[in-house]
């Protein structure tokens, strides 16, 4: 007896939602239920990352805790999550997760189990609300909001201010793992020691892009300080040599740059880290990603150039937009949370400049800034 449809029916009638991912983290899997409690279709949800039905205070919850610990065990069990609606209210779930591995041990398939939480998350917050020490400090509460210039959107995208109060733990976990690595480990313990030092490097960078994002909305842009020096080629050279190791790719490099250029020698080089960590996350892997770097007529012209799919024009006019991921990152484990070309871009305009891009048989990104001499 084929007992396929009895199982789909049990699949997309269950009483919880399911979506199964592959292994580079795509929702190729969904069912009826889930697609009911989110008023989505397969449209709208196969092909994205569970990130992208977060809202933004959640992912930056998923990059630093849920997507570590299930790279960390393989497994977790109720991890309480907001999902949004399509009419963007909001979903309150417990996940469960197993991922299956190959032969090999690579990830091939993760599975998450949902579960809807809307009246546990009630009774906490309002636990939580009986707990409050009364009116005074309500209203406390209420006159600090109110002097926030954008309130509503602020609290709700960027609780990552606390990101400074995140440094210093980091930095310690940092130090522990590269004292651990030292130490005699098993091959167990070595692969361990290796995760949380990936997870350790994650997330640092996700707090340092939060933390300029942060800086931008609440006024002023990024900051940069522009000087003479020499430091632009050494650090082009370097921040290359960085991705070259963690990618295990060669990027075909052309620097050549007068003795002393004026600008902020620090934001330019994270500027081109962010390009080229882009084109080696979303270029063809079997075609070469290209840097260089060169004065003319007095601007500093920056250009990273990779193969690849053309990008749509309406998604090349959304790709400097805060949050916002194009669909079809090659690498197996994505990283960030959409604010990388974001940051360049805003690094871009405070140099005087500007950040652009192109795409046919490849993509180039440009960047173009006046008066790079001073």
């Amino acid at each position: 007896m084929d007992h396929a449809p009895e199982f789909r029916d049990l699949f997309d009638n269950a009483p919880c939602g399911y979506i199964v991912m592959n292994d580079r983290g795509r929702i190729v899997l969904v069912n009826a239920t889930l697609r009911t409690w989110l008023d989505l279709d397969d449209t709208d949800l196969l092909g994205k990352r569970l990130l992208e039905l977060l809202p933004v205070a959640g992912r930056v919850f998923y990059e630093t805790h849920f997507a570590p610990l299930l790279r960390m065990q393989g497994y977790f069990h109720e991890v309480a999550l907001d999902l949004v609606r399509r009419d963007r209210t909001r979903l309150t779930v417990l996940a469960n997760a197993t991922q299956r591995v190959d032969a090999d041990g690579e990830v091939s398939e993760t599975r998450i189990a949902l579960f809807q939480a809307t009246s546990r998350r009630k009774y906490e917050r309002e636990l939580h609300d009986a707990n409050e020490a009364g009116e005074l400090n309500r209203k406390e509460i209420e006159r600090l909001n109110a002097g926030l210039t954008e309130t509503g959107l602020l609290r709700d995208e960027f609780i990552a201010i606390l990101g400074h109060d995140l440094r210093n733990p980091l930095a310690s976990i940092g130090s522990g793992m590269r004292i651990l690595s030292n130490e005699p480990l098993t091959p167990k313990g070595k692969q361990v020691v290796r995760l949380i030092e990936g997870s350790v490097t994650r997330m640092s960078k996700l707090i340092n892009d939060v933390l300029d994002f942060t800086r931008g909305r609440l006024g002023g842009g990024i900051p940069v300080l522009r000087g003479y020096g020499d430091r632009l080629k050494l650090e082009f050279e370097q921040v290359v040599a960085e991705m070259e190791s963690s990618s295990g790719r060669v990027i075909e490099t052309a620097i050549d740059l007068p003795e002393t250029t004026h600008v902020d020698a620090s934001r330019i080089a994270q500027l081109v880290s962010n390009l080229l960590g882009n084109a080696l996350a979303h270029g063809d892997p079997e075609k070469p990603i290209s840097f260089s770097a060169h004065v003319a007529k007095g601007d500093l012209v920056i250009t990273v150039e990779n193969g690849g799919d053309p990008i749509a024009p309406e998604i090349a006019q959304r790709l400097f937009q805060p949050f916002f991921r194009g669909a079809g990152s090659r690498t197996a484990s994505e990283q960030g949370l959409g604010l990388g070309l974001h940051i360049a871009s805003e690094i871009a305009k405070a140099h005087g400049g500007t950040l652009s891009v192109t795409s046919g048989e490849t993509t180039l990104f440009e960047f173009r800034m006046p008066n790079a001499l001073g």
